[in-house]
């Protein structure tokens, strides 16, 4: 794992190199998936089942026989062992609660004038929810997409998760049940992405999609925006941890490949002034390294794209996050709060030392589905208003259609349009 100092020659030119990601679209991945998309649009359920049948090695006739009957559901959240059920729903209430204070009300006000003016606020009609299947499996993403779009009141959910070979995971299938999405689908790839946005016979059409995947998934999302809504187009996992050098170095290891074992590219770094605290850090991960199940990742992961970086105070800590603007940040000092304000930029930030962000990605209630690759300088986690639309109230009073006309009537002839001047002024007297 590289070792960096602020105080360095050439540090800005390291640090960028270490940031750099190249999220341009595999041409040979965006052309099948173009390709599998216009099929599925072209012939619908024909389509979702022959690439079905390919990738995940499913037969069936029709794609009504790869939904999950809700009976299916409940019988896999009753048949968990009971600690997993009581996780799971500890978990799903906690997710609950935080997002029911999310929760975008309709309003309106009254000018001078008399005109009421504001905004109507009401839920999408159809959600589409992309579940991770096969090797990975992941309630948790369940829970994440699900629940804000039950909260803010999505008339109905719909829910993708591919099995290859038949294999479904309980946990997944319980956190479906628990969280109360209306239908299941054991489809995925970019086929089940299509299906989602243009509708098949079975399958209806959705109004937006979230949820994570593979690059196939992550290109399709990208080429059906405009069709339906997205999320986001998430690159590899990010963890930026800032510590003043008095929380336990086997933790801070142990944060840092928290991330790095979601994938090689998955991105660990960890900034303080402590020099001699880096070097026990250093130290811990080598020496905890040979005990996890993942290293192999863990290593590629943290050799590839991690460092352990020395900076000269916490304020220049905190002007390097605004900068790598991470999706993950645990501010690890004795005093969190104190640096909260000057953080600008990141999806979701722990404060203090007991806050790991493993406990983010399960059960601290927050959403987890958070910007990466520097987006959270401009785009904000998964929430209740992500399944919100807002239309403009206006309602015009007489006596403020003759203020608002002439206003309105002098800007349309500016640019050229008399038929808009000529409709505002229709409703001044005279």
């Amino acid at each position: 794992m590289r070792r960096l100092s602020t105080a360095d020659a050439g540090f800005d030119a390291a640090l960028t190199a270490l940031l750099a990601f190249e999220s341009a679209q595999d041409p040979k991945v965006d052309a099948t998936v173009a390709s599998i998309l216009a099929d599925v649009k072209t012939r619908g359920d024909a389509a979702v089942l022959k690439y079905t049948q390919r990738f995940d090695r499913l037969s069936a006739n029709t794609l009504a026989e790869l939904e999950i009957p809700q009976s299916e559901l409940k019988a896999a959240l009753q048949s968990l062992p009971a600690a997993q059920r009581d996780a799971l729903a500890a978990a799903a209430t906690r997710v609950r609660e935080f997002h029911e204070k999310q929760s975008i009300k309709t309003n309106t006000y009254i000018d001078s004038d008399g005109n009421e003016l504001g905004q109507q606020v009401t839920p999408l009609d159809r959600a589409g929810i992309y579940v991770p299947g096969g090797k990975a499996a992941y309630p948790s993403t369940v829970i994440m997409n699900a629940t804000p779009a039950k909260v803010a009141g999505v008339g109905e959910i719909i829910m993708v998760v591919p099995t290859p070979d038949g294999e479904k995971n309980q946990l997944v299938l319980a956190a479906a049940a628990l969280t109360g999405v209306d239908r299941v689908f054991t489809i995925g790839g970019a086929q089940a992405v299509g299906a989602l946005a243009y509708g098949t016979k079975t399958l209806p059409q959705v109004d937006k999609i979230t949820g994570p995947g593979n690059a196939y998934v992550a290109a399709a999302k990208r080429r059906v925006f405009g069709v339906v809504g997205i999320d986001m187009v998430a690159g590899p996992s990010e963890i930026l941890i800032v510590c003043d050098g008095k929380t336990d170095a086997d933790w801070i290891a142990m944060d840092l490949f928290s991330q790095a074992e979601h994938d090689e590219l998955a991105q660990a770094i960890l900034l303080c002034p402590d020099a001699a605290y880096l070097d026990r850090v250093a130290a811990s991960i080598e020496r905890q390294m040979k005990d996890m199940p993942r290293k192999d990742i863990i290593r590629a992961s943290l050799d590839g794209r991690g460092a352990l970086i020395r900076v000269r105070d916490l304020d220049e800590a905190c002007a390097m996050v605004n900068r790598i603007a991470p999706e993950h940040l645990e501010l690890s000092v004795e005093n969190a709060k104190a640096l909260l304000p000057k953080i600008r930029h990141a999806g979701a930030i722990f404060m203090g030392k007991y806050s790991s962000e493993a406990l983010g990605d399960y059960c601290a209630g927050p959403n987890h589905v958070l910007p990466t690759s520097r987006t959270a300088r401009f785009s904000s986690p998964l929430g209740v208003y992500d399944f919100q639309k807002r239309s403009s109230i206006i309602n015009v009073s007489r006596e403020g259609a003759v203020k608002l006309g002439e206003i309105a009537a002098e800007l349309a002839r500016g640019e050229g349009l008399p038929a808009h001047a000529a409709s505002a002024r229709y409703r001044i007297p005279g």
